[in-house]
């Protein structure tokens, strides 16, 4: 068997995902300055204007020009989407229209000051998130920031510029960016200053005596190339990650600091955010989830919550890593993260802690050779009048406990008192142990020490001589004493150590179970409507919060299930969660995203698609669901969403099986009929033509009947076609095909249906030839025309035009009828479809419909839409450039 590799050695499954997360999302490119007026938005509508001239599709959202008459340019050659005016306490704000954008989805958008706090009322709080909605779409943008709007470097910028910018930005938002920094020298953008290129002349003049001193843009500008220089640092060790490959690579500085959920960790957050100051470097803040876990309570929990999301604000990446011991996922995620500096707490509150911390150093340093470990005073007493929390009870126990340890001690005495009275058994000292290891193992460490300490005492005070005292006349008994002292304070440390994993254990049990357990029910549901009140009534029960489901029903998202089911959802609540359905990502309380709800709203997803929206609240308003507890409601959600794609996958499947039998009915019908109507109607023609009417009136019959035969040879060849479609048997014979020739030859196949039309040719001699199947697209033109030439009056003439373009050619059949309801333009392709309150009701519904069938099967594409210069319908038949015989063109 091959041995497994080493840990590093594998790619990291981390910087894979994130590397996979970014396929099929936009592109942000941010260009990075060190204040205003370096050129920002110049060079980055300059560089939009060169991608649009090599052929992207590029708009611009919003661009901030300042009067500046250089950057104004620039913004007149490039499309721009009106800003949405927003009313706010008597005044118009045009703010950026991210609907307007989405609709008209282009491929690169310009969008000016990322770090913008949007008005009030907006959609989202700030401009940033806009953007990350549109690049979630697939559409790149183009942004700016100074280095002073991140939030990670707003405070530093404060200390020396004495000017606290107020609009920030996390960190995160430009992790995966691809940063351009744009940078000129001091003395340069102050003299553009003084020139009036950045501000009018009395806002320049009070600049230059405050923010823009030489010293503070040259601090601003090794500020922006550092951060630069640490997104290629990030971007160095994802590719690192991803390709396994070992070392530092310390090119800068990287720091990790241990936080807990101690009152501490967020001094000991802000000490590493000095440090990661100082050394100009990204930091990590990982929490080591250990057995004492066991013991947190929810204040505990929400400390440490609100810890990880301090360092998160301040610029860090939050992580939390399960292991045995701290030292060790301390040293396994140093590793793993090329860490070059590690901050760890120093406790100020016990001794005993401080001694088992400086051994916990010393293991640090002697296990990371490469790395600075920094060791920061952590101020952790409690105020006084701070409940006791749960951890704190499990750890020194209640009184309760002790009482009960006592109680055990006093039990193995009157024992031990009635053997050693009977037998004289010298070795009673044996059975103290075991309210040592029961305590221990029941009660945590500290309940453990005591009962040994007690039981010490104990075996002294009674059968020790002198007895009933304590004092020890055989020096061979002080060392009995010292020996049973010091077994029991290692089996109580032991049997504590045992009890605390296996609580661990248990909880990761409970939680398996419980998921398990959903499963197991998961697999019994046939129904909607009962999966959502299983997944609302499991998640209720085992997080305590109140919980809903929502699943899109003609459109919007209706309520399915409910616990209680009495819930209500308010305005800002639907538009969370409608938001939270568009976009596949968390909304409301907590989240990023129109947090003023009072729920949080989690998409339900599976295959690729949102399935559904899952909501939870607190009932006492609380933060919906703590950080511990959001991998299992994930788990969840995931196996629920699974359930409900199976479910919908079955009903498919039916509506599959149902659709595939009616079609193969279908097409034995029509090629039963067809075949059985086509042999007397080519009699029936044959007769027909060798009438010779003896009056008028009987040459008029003649000819109204040979008309209507004719019509029904039609529909009979149109039914032959329809089963050659759907069963797959076309067989083309592509070659050059003369437009011009083509539309005349149906034009005059038609002459009977046409002859009190009036036909207007718009196909110029000289258009190239395209690459058809000629019969196949006879059939298309004489549908489309005889289409047209029954729903017109005899008065409307019938337009036939083409005209060639950038992507191809199009030739289009145009009538002057009613035309389509809205809506309806793509339905009238469908087999048997007629269109109520139209002009396309009447028919068979199947000429049409072969027309798209046999165009698709030539690579052509076919397109209705009402005409807009006049009443009527026009249909398009579009020829990409690869129809197109290059060479060859009509005389």
């Amino acid at each position: 068997m091959n041995p497994q590799p080493p840990l590093d050695s594998r790619p990291n499954p981390a910087a894979l995902l994130r590397a996979a997360a970014q396929e099929g999302r936009g592109r942000l490119k941010v260009f990075l300055g060190a204040a205003p007026g370096v050129g920002k938005t110049f060079e980055m509508l300059t560089q939009a204007m060169a991608r649009k001239q090599g052929g992207t599709d590029v708009i611009i959202g919003v661009v901030e020009t300042h009067g500046r008459r250089e950057t104004e340019a620039l913004v007149h050659g490039l499309e721009m989407v009106p800003r949405r005016d927003v009313e706010y306490q008597g005044r118009t704000l045009g703010e950026m229209d991210i609907d307007a954008i989405l609709a008209r989805r282009p491929e690169l958008v310009v969008v000016d000051e990322l770090a913008h706090t949007n008005a009030p009322g907006s959609r989202h709080d700030k401009r940033y998130q806009d953007v990350e909605e549109l690049l979630a779409t697939g559409i790149d943008v183009y942004s700016t920031v100074n280095v002073q709007h991140l939030e990670s470097l707003n405070d530093v910028v404060a200390s020396f510029t004495k000017v606290r910018v107020r609009e920030t930005l996390p960190d995160r938002v430009i992790e995966n960016a691809d940063i351009e920094v744009v940078d000129i020298p001091p003395d340069e953008l102050i003299e553009r200053l003084r020139q009036g290129k950045v501000y009018i002349p009395a806002e320049a003049t009070r600049a230059l005596g405050n923010f823009f001193s030489k010293s503070n843009l040259t601090a601003l500008r090794e500020l922006a190339l550092r951060r630069a220089a640490q997104a290629v640092d990030a971007e160095m060790l994802d590719y690192l990650r991803a390709h396994a490959l070992a070392g530092n690579w310390a090119a800068g500085e990287r720091i990790v600091v241990a936080v807990s959920e101690q009152p501490g960790a967020a001094e000991l957050v802000r000490a590493a955010k000095r440090i990661a100051d100082a050394l100009r470097g990204p930091w990590t803040a990982v929490h080591i989830e250990t057995p004492r876990s066991n013991y947190f309570s929810d204040a505990d929990n929400s400390r440490l919550a609100a810890t990880l999301h301090l360092a998160s604000q301040l610029g860090a990446q939050v992580a939390t890593v399960p292991a045995e011991t701290v030292v060790n996922g301390l040293i396994r995620f140093a590793g793993e993260a090329r860490a070059t500096q590690l901050v760890v707490g120093k406790s100020s509150r016990s001794r005993w802690f401080e001694l088992r911390h400086g051994s916990v150093v010393d293991q640090l340093i002697r296990e990371t050779p490469g790395v600075t470990v920094h060791v920061v005073p952590m101020e952790q007493d409690r105020p006084a009048s701070a409940p006791r929390s749960r951890r704190a009870k499990g750890q020194w126990g209640t009184a309760t406990d002790y009482l009960i340890a006592l109680g055990l001690v006093a039990l193995v005495t009157l024992l031990g008192e009635l053997i050693f009275s009977a037998e004289s058994i010298t070795n009673v000292g044996l059975l103290f142990l075991l309210p040592v290891m029961a305590a221990a193992s029941r009660y945590g460490l500290r309940v453990g020490i005591v009962t040994s300490l007690i039981s010490s005492l104990a075996y002294n005070f009674f059968f020790i001589p002198p007895t009933h005292t304590f004092t020890i006349q055989d020096p061979q008994n002080i060392l009995t004493v010292l020996v049973l002292l010091g077994v029991a304070v290692v089996s109580s440390q032991l049997a504590a150590r045992v009890r605390d994993q296996a609580l661990l254990a248990q909880r990761s049990a409970a939680q398996n179970s419980s998921l398990a357990g959903f499963a197991r029910q998961l697999t019994a549901i046939s129904k909607p409507d009962e999966l959502a009140q299983l997944l609302c009534g499991e998640v209720g029960r085992l997080l305590g919060v109140h919980t809903l489901l929502l699943l899109p029903e003609d459109g919007q998202l209706a309520l399915r299930a409910a616990v209680p089911p009495d819930a209500r959802l308010e305005a800002i609540e639907q538009a969370a969660s409608r938001w939270a359905f568009d976009h596949n990502q968390p909304a409301g309380r907590n989240s990023e995203t129109l947090t003023a709800s009072e729920w949080l709203f989690h998409p339900l997803a599976a295959g690729g698609r949102v399935l559904g929206v899952f909501g939870l609240a607190r009932p006492d308003a609380g933060t919906p669901i703590r950080s511990d507890q959001l991998p299992l409601l994930l788990s969840l959600l995931d196996q629920a969403a699974l359930a409900f794609e199976r479910i919908s996958l079955e009903a498919e499947m039916t509506t599959v099986t149902q659709l595939k039998e009616r079609d193969r009915l279908r097409a034995a019908l029509l090629s039963s009929v067809s075949h059985d109507l086509r042999t007397p109607l080519t009699t029936i023609l044959g007769m027909l033509g060798e009438i010779r009417p003896a009056t008028e009136e009987q040459a008029v019959q003649l000819r109204e009947t040979r008309g209507e035969a004719e019509r029904l040879k039609r529909f009979v060849a149109n039914l032959l076609d329809m089963v050659r479609i759907e069963t797959g048997a076309l067989h083309q014979s592509i070659e050059p095909v003369d437009l011009a020739e083509a539309v005349a030859t149906a034009v005059h196949d038609l002459r009977r249906v046409l002859q009190n039309q009036t036909v207007r040719l718009d196909v110029p001699p000289d258009l190239p030839f395209v690459s058809v199947d000629p019969q196949l697209f006879h059939h298309c033109l004489i549908n489309l025309i005889e289409n047209a030439a029954k729903y017109s009056s005899a008065d409307a003439p019938i337009t036939i035009a083409a005209k060639r373009d950038a992507s191809g050619l199009t030739l289009s059949v145009l009538d002057e009828g009613p035309g389509f309801p809205a809506g309806e333009e793509r339905r009238i392709f469908e087999t048997f479809a007629r269109i109520e309150g139209s002009d396309r009701k009447g028919g068979t519904g199947l000429g049409l419909a072969i027309v798209k069938g046999f165009a698709e099967a030539m690579g052509i594409g076919v397109e209705a839409s009402n005409r807009r210069d006049r009443p009527g319908a026009c249909f398009d038949l579009r020829f990409p450039q690869s129809k197109l015989v290059k060479g060859m063109a009509g005389e």
